[in-house]
């Protein structure tokens, strides 16, 4: 029944809710949506008991209602469920983001890695797979698992990630002299050995896009995401360790590139492939492009594909172009995170204004990218 008082208010059974303005309608929707739940609840057997599905799309329902901005009293009774129960769901939900953003997804923030990466095994491996790939198929064999899982965690806000895009020079030459399928051989375990290196340094593969990957790494999962009284010090601090593990990142790519591809494309009378790595870091947003749905045990599964935007990620692909191959190249936002040792290994890399444009946003002057001597 609607009834109209003021801006406007509904009545769902004996729950009175009033509208103020038009963002409402969403909440209206999901009130019909768990009104409509309810009554087929209450058609159901007394003794009829959810299975694992059932309770799994229940708890996902309480968890998208609160999410979307419905009062936990009003969730709790259009879907018959005690309150206690529906905070409890909720407060697990918070903890369990809490431990996965703090223990083994946030690896990149709190150690440094190079320490433990193993680089000389690393290109044995990646020696292996290319000489299997050559001699046979090519196994691709990365999941996408935890980028989405730390995607999830950040959706619909904004963050603060480390950029890295990694793209294959002279693919269009190699496109010219090699058969299709030994092409896509050759792009394919390159991009998996990249994407082994993302990983080992505590990154996440994005997506890839041809003959380039573009990764990130997260900085900040113990901060609260809106604040704003963190001093220049302490955000300089929290984004030191990733933005030197995705440094480290490009130099162990390229060893891997130099020291494990090359040799078995050699051998092979292949020539010698080569990368070109920018890294910056800055703001973006988490954004959610549709659903993946597919089935699973003859239940449709939903799944949400994410992106992310930012000029942080326009600045790390366009910068990888002015680099030389073989080397890589970072952005000032990442040089001035540095003390001055570590500035010590680059170099201001001049960039004719017909080819650069970008500004930094705080000054208003060009954006300096910087190249490694290292």
């Amino acid at each position: 029944m609607l009834e109209r008082e003021g801006a406007g208010a509904v009545l769902t059974g004996n729950v009175q809710i009033k509208i103020t303005t038009s963002k409402h309608i969403l909440k209206l929707y999901y009130i019909y949506v768990i009104e409509s739940v309810y009554l087929r609840r209450k058609k159901m057997p007394a003794d009829r008991t959810l299975n694992s599905t059932n309770a799994s799309h229940q708890r996902q329902t309480i968890l998208n209602l609160y999410n979307s901005g419905i009062e936990k009293d009003i969730i709790s009774y259009q879907l018959d469920i005690p309150q206690e129960e529906i905070e409890k769901i909720i407060e697990e939900e918070e903890k369990k983001k809490t431990q996965i953003l703090s223990s083994e997804n946030s690896i990149g923030t709190s150690f440094y890695l190079d320490a433990i990466v193993n680089i000389d095994l690393a290109i044995k491996r990646a020696q292996t797979r290319m000489w299997e790939a050559l001699q046979s198929e090519p196994h691709f064999d990365i999941s996408m698992k935890e980028t989405y899982r730390i995607l999830n965690e950040f959706s619909r806000s904004k963050a603060t990630f480390v950029i890295l895009h990694v793209d294959l020079v002279g693919s269009t030459q190699l496109s010219m002299t090699l058969p299709l399928d030994r092409l896509t051989t050759i792009i394919q375990t390159f991009s998996q050995e990249m994407s082994f290196m993302i990983e080992m340094y505590g990154g996440y593969v994005l997506k890839y896009i041809g003959d380039a990957v573009l990764a990130f790494f997260v900085t900040n999962p113990f901060k609260n995401r809106d604040d704003e009284d963190d001093n220049i010090q302490q955000k300089k601090d929290q984004y030191y360790l990733p933005c030197i593990n995705a440094i480290n990142c490009a130099r162990s790519m390229i060893k891997v590139v130099k020291d494990g591809i090359n040799p078995i494309l050699n051998q092979s009378d292949y020539p010698d492939i080569a990368v070109r790595i920018g890294i910056d870091v800055g703001e973006i947003a988490i954004i959610q492009y549709g659903w993946d749905i597919h089935t699973c045990d003859e239940t449709v599964v939903k799944e949400p594909h994410y992106d992310i935007l930012g000029h942080t990620i326009n600045v790390a692909v366009k910068m990888t172009g002015l680099t030389k191959p073989n080397s890589f190249i970072i952005g000032e936002s990442v040089y001035d995170i540095f003390d001055e040792k570590q500035k010590s290994t680059f170099e201001t890399l001049n960039v004719s204004p017909s080819l650069w444009s970008y500004l930094n946003e705080k000054t208003g002057s060009t954006y300096r990218v910087y190249s490694s001597t290292s």
